[in-house]
């Protein structure tokens, strides 16, 4: 591939087949046909029907469809209501459309970068300057540039004047890009292997297509469009880059591919056991059989899971975007609560991407104020921040921060000459009438190259000869700043009698007056420290990539706690010399990456994911994008982020405010909290059922029926696993390491909790079924009981109610906990109030093939299953002091 860069401008004319008045008109349409538009392609778009079959892929999806279909084939055969099924599909139907609306689509990334690049370009066709179509340009084309333009394609430099370009977007790099035409050595050519790679953002001789121009002016010859360019590549990278699955997705597909399993295998087991046991094979005896293998199918599975899951999620979205963090992904709203490392942009995401004056050195700064803002090409708003070139904007906004207006100081003193910024003599300066008719030059630019022009100092109100002591006071005073990762800009005046007749460089800036330094820089949002501290308690490393110097990279890195020694700093050009192997060894070594492009952003990102940790990304610009996809949650930025980062996040912060992500941390972790605990509960209570269906059919007698099953599932399962949704976060949520990535769902003692507890309720529920069996006939024995089933139908309900409020904490009592679930409360009055309402009305009553049991029996059903909270209790106590 051509090095454009390194070629000196006839060259790169010549490997285009171009000429310095650029293309004639007919081939310019010939390469426009060969070659297709200079626009971004697009991909294919997905059918609405096929993204809704795909959300039917999910394992879980699956099992609730083939509850509906046996739910269905037994209601068929035995005449009973289509209840369970309607009730499974609108599930299905309601976590699919959500699915559909809330999963971020690969073709709006792709519209948002085809939105970036310039409708209209000025060319240069037929030897003439004409605009047209940015699409229409081709390799060749030589375009003309100026200030306040869009760059419509990648191209090598022809000539320019002062041209600065803003990158930021593409590069990272905080600060516009001084161009130049001349190639970096003539030594070196494109068809030199030996040739080093020049990093995107140090290629001062080449324009590409998302910058802007923000000050000169320049033309280029077009030597890559469409897809081939820097953006192009990016907008590839998105298509290619994988979709992963957040952690919870993970566990849930495996939780739902071992219920598949388990449904099965049990249904089988059962139907095979009933049949041999009963040794008769006649139709109705396959209806009963295959009933009960139903029952335990309705058990085992939790219908309410996904709803659950679902809607949990849905309120933790809704809480964040009170905190301004924008959830793209219902799903992803946990992510952050486990990630163990923030990948973070600076310009913008750490710092305000606003150049502010911070320090100063010299005895007057009132005059080098007025002297910054006079020699100064941008302009002053009323009431707002200055317009123009970054570096000159912050110059007067200073001498605003003074009480110096630059309107003001204009009007008094006009410009009547000037000797423009060049970036050979790095200065520019500007001659002004004073009030008294007398002329004063003021000259800024770089340090070292101000003071050569001086020969005189401005020191307590006065003008004195310059001294080597003086030069070696400036000289450390600029080396502290730098040192800083400050940019240093110096000031100087020089005062005559006549208007110059000649403004020439050469002419102006000899004999000057040195008046002092300004040190600017990008600065820190002042929230960020403390969030950055309070991540670092969390357990979650902080880590800076940036297209800024080393240098910048390092000092705001270590200002805000990230790094604690400028070695833990490097550079995109030292990741290119590490083979995969050495990075992934000292990965861990590094938590800032400076001067790095977008494949390194994707590259680290890996690297990361490579050691097991779950990675965040955040961003704003287009270089983020493939970087932010490629993360397990990709953090767009809401004010400053483009909409190609926009689109590809998961989560974006409305305020640009990385203090936020603390925030989103902690909600993240309490969601993940309250899903684990709503799915052990429900796990708990599905595992109860399917031991209590087992057991009774073991011993040949029937203890719950199907519809009762799903009530239970559906009633009194749903509404508390709902409200332990809502259990606030507790006390030491932000104490706790990041979880690992690999941790199943069941970690933790998870696993072990649900068994026991499944247990625990199994055994109320059969003690219930005895208990109302002997009430009923005055005997113990195993037989039928309408009384019996009642019991343990009430047991069960109110025993799955109870231990709801065991599962407000996987380990500390529920009697130490600080406030009050009052949805929880509400919940348990609600599934109580129904629970009875079935049992005791009538119609209810005989569908449900329920008995009106006495006062005697609903107490001891109530307080068996109230049983189950000491139970858990000293289970905790014992697993706290184990």
């Amino acid at each position: 591939m051509i090095k454009f860069y390194m070629e000196d401008a006839g060259e790169a004319l010549k490997e285009t087949g171009s000429t310095l008045h650029g293309l004639e008109s007919r081939e310019a349409e010939i390469r426009l046909e060969k070659n297709g538009p200079n626009k971004l392609a697009e991909p294919e778009r997905e059918s609405l029907l096929l993204r809704f079959a795909k959300q039917l892929k999910d394992p879980m999806i699956i099992v609730l469809l083939a509850a509906a279909l046996v739910s269905g084939i037994t209601a068929f055969y035995a005449g009973e209501s289509f209840a369970d099924v309607i009730i499974i599909l609108a599930v299905v139907v309601i976590n699919a459309v959500l699915g559909v609306y809330q999963e971020s689509k690969a073709e709006k990334a792709i519209e948002a970068l085809q939105k970036m690049s310039a409708a209209v370009s000025k060319v240069y066709r037929d030897g003439k300057m004409q605009s047209i179509k940015s699409e229409e340009l081709v390799v060749g084309d030589v375009i003309l540039l100026e200030a306040g333009d869009a760059v419509p394609a990648d191209g090598r430099i022809l000539e320019c004047a002062s041209l600065k370009i803003e990158e930021a977007a593409l590069t990272g790099e905080s600060v516009p890009v001084e161009k130049q035409s001349e190639a970096p050595g003539s030594s070196a050519k494109a068809g030199d292997n030996k040739a080093k790679e020049i990093p995107l953002g140090d290629r001062k001789n080449m324009v590409y297509m998302g910058g802007t121009v923000v000050y000169g002016r320049g033309t280029a010859v077009v030597t890559a469009a469409g897809m081939d360019t820097e953006m192009g590549k990016i907008a590839d990278a998105l298509a290619r880059a994988k979709e992963n699955q957040t952690p919870l997705q993970k566990k849930l597909t495996q939780l739902s591919k071992t219920l598949s399993v388990l449904v099965l295998g049990i249904c089988v087991f059962i139907f095979i056991f009933s049949l041999v046991r009963a040794g008769d094979f006649h139709t109705e005896v396959l209806i009963d059989t295959f009933m009960v293998a139903v029952s335990l199918a309705v058990a085992a599975i939790p219908e309410g899971l996904a709803t659950v899951v679902t809607i949990v999620l849905a309120i933790g979205v809704t809480n964040m975007s009170k905190k301004k963090a924008i959830i793209r992904k219902l799903t992803a709203v946990e992510t952050l609560g486990c990630a163990q490392v923030v990948c973070s942009d600076k310009t913008g995401t750490l710092t305000q991407n606003k150049m502010t004056v911070t320090e100063f050195a010299g005895s007057d700064e009132t005059l080098l104020a007025e002297a910054m803002a006079l020699c100064n090409d941008a302009e002053a708003q009323e009431g707002e921040e200055a317009v123009g070139e970054p570096t000159e904007a912050a110059l007067v906004n200073y001498a605003s921060s003074l009480g110096i207006s630059q309107k003001e100081l204009q009007s008094r003193m006009p410009r009547v000459g000037e000797a423009p910024f060049d970036s050979v003599r790095k200065m520019m300066s500007t001659v002004h009438r004073n009030a008294q008719g007398r002329f004063i030059q003021y000259t800024k630019g770089a340090p070292d190259e101000v003071l050569k022009c001086c020969t005189s100092i401005w020191e307590n109100g006065a003008v004195r000869p310059m001294t080597k002591e003086d030069r070696e006071r400036i000289e450390s005073e600029n080396k502290k700043m730098a040192d800083k990762a400050l940019r240093v800009l110096a000031g100087a005046f020089k005062e005559t009698e006549l208007k110059p007749e000649d403004t020439s460089p050469a002419a102006l800036e000899h004999g000057l007056v040195f008046i002092g330094l300004t040190g600017m820089i990008d600065p820190v949002r002042p929230e960020v420290k403390a969030a950055i501290q309070e991540c670092r308690q969390a357990g979650i490393r902080p880590v800076m990539i940036t297209g800024d110097h080393r240098d910048t990279a390092a000092a705001i890195a270590m200002e805000l706690g990230i790094i604690t020694s400028p070695d833990q700093a490097v550079t995109g050009a030292e990741l290119d010399e590490m083979s995969e192997a050495q990075f992934s060894d000292k990965i861990e070594n590094f938590s800032v990456y400076a001067r790095v492009q977008p494949e390194h952003k994707v590259r680290i990102v890996q690297g990361w994911q490579e050691k097991g940790m779950v990675t965040a990304m955040t961003g704003d610009g287009v270089n983020d994008a493939p970087s932010i996809k490629n993360a397990d949650i990709g953090v767009g930025m809401g004010i400053t982020g483009t909409d190609v980062t926009k689109n590809v996040a998961d989560m974006v912060l409305a305020d640009d405010n990385f203090a936020t992500i603390v925030a989103a941390v902690r909600e993240g972790r309490r969601i993940y909290d309250n899903i684990r605990k709503a799915i052990q509960f429900l796990l708990a209570s599905n595992l109860s059922e399917v031991l209590s269906v087992f057991v009774a059919t073991l011993l040949g007698f029937v203890i719950l029926k199907p519809v009762h099953l799903l009530w239970i599932n559906l009633i009194t399962d749903c509404f508390p696993a709902l409200a332990l949704g809502m259990e606030e976060a507790e006390d030491d949520i932000m104490e706790r390491k990041p979880r690992e990535a690999k941790d199943g769902i069941f970690s933790g003692g998870l696993g072990t909790d649900v068994i026991y507890q499944g247990i625990l309720i199994s055994a109320l529920t059969l003690a219930a079924y005895f208990i109302g069996h002997r009430i009923e006939s005055g005997i113990w024995e195993i037989a039928p009981s309408a009384d019996g089933i009642t019991m343990a139908f009430l047991t069960m309900s109110m025993t799955e109610i109870f231990h709801s409020f065991n599962m407000r904490s996987q380990r500390k009592s529920v009697f130490s906990l600080k406030g009050h679930n009052k949805v929880l409360w509400g919940a348990m009055l609600f599934s109580l109030v129904l629970t009875t309402l079935v049992i005791y009305v009538p119609f209810l009553s005989r569908a449900f093939g329920f008995e009106h049991i006495s006062l005697m029996e609903y107490i001891t059903a109530l307080l068996l299953a109230f049983l189950i909270i000491p139970a858990v209790e000293m289970v905790k106590w014992s697993q706290r002091h184990r």
